[in-house]
């Protein structure tokens, strides 16, 4: 993968800026860009919605099949998550099978759906031992900004909680599609926030440059009762733990006003 660098000098006003409490953008440390979501806007997915963050844009679709549960728990439905940066999205992505943001991008939204609970995997089995539904998820990245972590997060839970699944019953051992639909059954509502650490300084929603300035981050998916479910950090620097429990109390409260987009009422 190619690698975007931003000019010195803009990486020093980046860093300049942040260190006097400012972005170049005009945000806060603690302010997310502005998020747009779209949800069902593809007819032949069973779930779908496009999440823009600043100028970061993903789409996420969802399907669903018939298929064969885990052996280790037979009595469950089947969630995969899979990622695609598209190369249209950034100079930085090429063809080909997936690279390692890729898989850490689909890890990590993975991670905080299952580690919720957030689908109730239990309801989607129709035949225990031998037929479950799987739950597909799969991303794309349609615009590279910053942030994809959050975004497709994001558009994840805005999909899943757009995602109606057919009726059906259960007949001489064989599952029978029936007319209508059913909404998937959803019981939590994971929101992952991401901070990055520039000199010492933590911030909310990296854009782009940010990013190619930053020590480190913390990414912390947030439960809707404000646990913490999942946690992932990349970068090569690292986080002391004053700075860990102010970014706790920073992802908590973000968590909160991403999900009033998420979930009316």
């Amino acid at each position: 993968m190619t690698q975007i660098i931003i000019p010195h000098i803009t990486q020093k006003q980046i860093v300049q800026s942040i260190s006097d409490g400012k972005r170049l953008d005009g945000r806060g440390l603690t302010d997310y860009r502005e998020v747009q979501l779209e949800a069902g806007i593809i007819g032949s997915a069973e779930g779908s919605a496009r999440v823009r963050l600043g100028k970061t844009e993903v789409l996420v679709g969802i399907k669903i099949e018939v298929g064969a549960p885990f052996s280790d728990i037979p009595n469950e439905g089947v969630l995969t998550v899979n990622a695609e940066l598209v190369p249209l999205a950034s100079p930085t992505f090429e063809t080909g099978p997936p690279g390692k943001e890729a898989i850490e991008l689909a890890r990590v939204v993975d991670r905080g759906i299952r580690e919720s609970k957030a689908i109730a995997l239990e309801k989607l089995c129709a035949i225990p031992k031998k037929k479950v539904f799987i739950v597909f998820i799969d991303i794309y990245v349609l615009n590279h900004d910053g942030n994809l972590i959050d975004a497709s997060a994001l558009a994840a839970l805005a999909a899943l909680l757009n995602t109606k699944m057919f009726k059906y019953q259960v007949k001489d051992g064989e599952i029978e599609i029936k007319p209508g639909y059913t909404q998937l059954p959803i019981r939590n509502h994971p929101i992952a926030v991401t901070l990055a650490k520039i000199n010492e300084k933590l911030i909310v929603d990296p854009e782009l440059g940010e990013e190619q300035v930053m020590d480190t981050r913390l990414t912390m998916t947030i439960e809707k009762d404000g646990k913490i479910c999942a946690m992932q950090k990349g970068g090569s620097g690292y986080f002391t733990t004053q700075q860990i429990m102010e970014a706790t109390k920073i992802a908590q409260e973000k968590s909160i006003e991403l999900r009033k987009l998420m979930v009316k009422g």
